[in-house]
């Protein structure tokens, strides 16, 4: 059974609140904060006013996913991520 796009914010919110208190991640959390971002943006349910947040977090997690250092990529994004979580927190 498929996440409605609530859900998805929500999986979405905890991974970045979790990038944001450890400090830390993995390539498959960014691998699937690329996989929930595709699926949002393709939603026509989705206000348009969140999907540059979307597009954000996407070429975050994408870099992400091909630093060689991500502790340092997340660490260095700790800004964002918590004005992402804030803008997320507003429409979901």
């Amino acid at each position: 059974m498929p996440l409605d796009h609530t859900h998805q914010m929500d999986i979405l919110k905890d991974i970045l609140a979790n990038h944001q208190m450890d400090c830390c991640g993995t390539v498959a959390e960014c691998e699937q904060l690329g996989r929930l971002i595709q699926s949002l943006i393709a939603n026509p349910n989705i206000d348009q006013s969140i999907k540059q947040v979307l597009t954000d977090v996407y070429s975050y997690s994408q870099q992400g996913q091909y630093t060689q250092h991500l502790d340092n990529h997340i660490e260095s994004h700790q800004n964002e991520i918590s004005q992402w979580i804030s803008d997320i927190d507003q429409y979901s």
